[in-house]
């Protein structure tokens, strides 16, 4: 059964996307720690991080490095963190997420943005890429 990601990379489901190619996606979080918390995944479904194979997992990496400098212009913050935690969706994917603290990356507190809100936003980091 395809993963939610693999929905969004179809269009099943919608997403507020920021950037992609033909092997990466990234969109905003739908539930976010923080204001531009981007989640960046590869096209092809692949469950645990460490099992893509080199050459898609350092895409993945150079991918999310070029989302970054974006996030950082539309959403003022002291540094983007990076965090891959991988159990709440079985498809590898790197959250990229505004900070000004360790709090901002609390994976247990979750901001309730409108979908209004989220397409703002979303458009403020792609207007910056």
């Amino acid at each position: 059964m395809a993963s939610i990601f693999t929905k969004i990379v179809n269009g099943d489901i919608p997403a507020h996307k920021i950037a992609e190619d033909a092997d990466y996606l990234a969109f905003l979080d739908a539930f976010p720690c923080a204001k531009g918390h981007v989640l960046v995944i590869p096209k092809q479904e692949v469950d645990y991080i460490f099992d893509m194979p080199d050459s898609l997992y350092l895409g993945l990496m150079a991918f999310a490095k070029k989302i970054e400098p974006a996030i950082k212009k539309a959403v003022p913050c002291k540094r983007v963190g990076i965090a891959v935690i991988g159990l709440e969706v079985p498809h590898a994917h790197v959250h990229l997420i505004p900070m000004n603290s360790m709090a901002d990356m609390d994976f247990g507190s979750k901001l309730k943005l409108s979908q209004e809100e989220l397409a703002t936003i979303a458009e403020s980091i792609r207007k910056e890429l």
